[in-house]
């Protein structure tokens, strides 16, 4: 291990290119999140457009098994990629299959939009397919991502990075309302004239095109830059075992002290590199539980968080005033409030994680969100009568909650942990590995919800016991996540990626770090 290098780059200090890295990263995030919550006020538009069938009606509603479908076309390419991608990261470099993944959100987002012709079954049939290739490159990101910031990152504030650059979800999330905002509000203002309650004008299905085309920019924009990033110091010395040009990709763009580190001045702590295989039984003695405590958390976080997503739809019905409104004045009004919550919820507890995770740690954050939402959906489940009855802004309150908690929680925390727990050939697969279960979790989420969703009362609102039973259900859910990661999931902060390897592979590294600290305080004593 050329441990001059990596030590150099854990003890770098804060600069531009961290910035830089970010916002190139995290542009793939920023994607992944505008496709999943423009999709609410893009069934709205689907329902307008190719399912007023009952004009007079305050609903046109596309049927249960096409939405589930439509769902989980993308669910499934996302787990998919996150499985290739995640592999191939590790075998052919995280440089090399980053643009791929890139190149595949971008193209299958105009893919989307340009969705062929215009009749109702080959419309469906045609977005589906392209949003199971959306998600390959959104799962494909996953892993990338949080791999290379995580290796690109110093020691002290890795945390803070690899968050702020998942936070970049939440401005997805408020590019896709506002972009739905403004395009819903340009159309109506042309079609004012000819616009009725009852009435979809036929530009409504340029509409849903044009927000997802939309969100194939920014992404497409940040290619050249990603395609410039060097290659992660980590991944070209520990695993293409070329030390030499790790130190030459790192001074092109990180202001670190290697320039006099020599081949011979290299110290390799295991002259013959480690020779076990992913999924062998050394990896699973050495990270077997490991893997557990990632996917299990990630799992049951994404039951809750997808689930939590979905539910917006119910929320609709209930709080806001939908009838009697054109199609443009609906999407406008889902947009807004997905808007609300962005900003009000979701981008907040992203933040609140970036100041945080570096101070109290990622198991202790990781357990008081689960903890929270737990709370917070048997506040939502057990009274829902009332709710029901009581149409006030403490459920929105409690809903909100759902959103911060999971950001200032587990669903940032099971984002950053798989990064910095494993070696680094094994790092971005292990990473997809986890994500793919969490997908998974997301799948059996949406066909809950959907299942609880299905059984309505009076006035199409959702009855009592079956959506009591899911939100209870969602904090039991919540409360095995939080245990999980009490018995299972290892703290990582304030350590190298090279520490939070098994013990026994680096008590030679902590001696390492030991004379190099002896080197520049000479009183410090040494370990024999």
């Amino acid at each position: 291990m050329a441990l001059k290098v990596l030590y150099a780059l854990d003890a770098a200090k804060i600069q531009y290119y961290h910035f830089k890295a970010i916002i190139i990263a995290g542009m793939g995030l920023f994607t992944d999140a505008y496709d999943l919550f423009c999709i609410p006020p893009i069934m709205k538009l689907l329902g307008r457009v190719y399912y007023e069938d009952k004009p007079g009606q305050d609903k046109y509603q596309i049927p249960r098994i096409v939405l589930a479908t439509m769902l989980g076309t993308a669910l499934l390419g996302t787990v998919i990629g996150q499985l290739v991608f995640g592999r191939l990261g590790d075998r052919m470099g995280r440089r090399h299959v980053y643009g791929i993944s890139l190149i595949l959100m971008v193209f299958s987002s105009i893919g989307c939009g340009f969705s062929f012709c215009r009749t109702k079954t080959c419309v469906l049939v045609s977005l589906g397919i392209f949003r199971f290739f959306l998600g390959l490159g959104i799962g494909g990101d996953y892993p990338l991502s949080a791999t290379i910031m995580s290796e690109f990152a110093n020691k002290k504030t890795r945390g803070a990075f690899v968050a702020a650059l998942f936070s970049m979800q939440g401005l997805g999330i408020l590019a896709s309302s506002m972009v739905t905002m403004v395009v819903s509000k340009i159309f109506e203002a042309a079609a004012s004239k000819n616009l009725s309650g009852n009435h979809t004008p036929e530009d409504a299905d340029i509409v849903w095109r044009l927000i997802l085309i939309l969100g194939a920019v920014p992404a497409g924009l940040t290619y050249y830059w990603r395609m410039m990033m060097p290659e992660t110091a980590r991944y070209t010395a520990l695993v293409e075992n070329n030390v030499l040009q790790a130190t030459k990709d790192m001074e092109k763009v990180l202001d670190v002290s290697i320039s006099r580190i020599a081949e011979d001045d290299l110290i390799y702590l295991q002259q013959d590199p480690p020779s076990y295989s992913l999924l062998s039984k050394q990896f699973f003695r050495r990270h077997g539980v490991d893997l557990f405590s990632c996917a299990t958390t990630w799992l049951l976080l994404d039951i809750a968080f997808y689930s939590s997503s979905l539910f917006q739809s119910q929320i609709y019905k209930m709080h806001l005033d939908l009838k009697n409104t054109n199609v443009y004045e609906e999407t406008f009004k889902v947009a807004v409030f997905q808007a609300m919550v962005a900003l009000v919820a979701a981008i907040p507890g992203y933040w609140f994680t970036v100041y945080f995770i570096d101070r109290i740690g990622r198991r202790k954050i990781q357990m008081m969100g689960f903890l929270c939402m737990g709370i917070v959906y048997f506040a939502l489940g057990i009274p829902y009568q009332y709710w029901g009855e009581h149409k006030n802004k403490g459920f929105l309150f409690l809903y909100g909650l759902t959103f911060f908690f999971a950001n200032f929680g587990p669903n940032t925390t099971t984002f950053i942990v798989p990064a910095e727990l494993f070696p680094a050939r094994f790092r971005s697969t292990c990473h997809g590995i986890s994500g793919a279960v969490g997908k998974v979790g997301a799948f059996f989420g949406t066909l809950g919800f959907l299942w609880a969703s299905n059984h309505n009362g009076p006035d199409d609102l959702p009855r009592i016991g079956p959506m009591r039973i899911a939100l209870v259900s969602l904090g039991v859910i919540c409360l095995f996540g939080m245990a999980v990661t009490y018995l299972f999931t290892r703290e990582t902060n304030g350590r190298s990626l090279e520490e939070n390897e098994n013990e026994d592979e680096n008590t030679e590294l902590c001696l390492f770090r030991c004379h190099m600290d002896a080197d520049r305080h000479p009183n410090t004593s040494v370990p024999q």
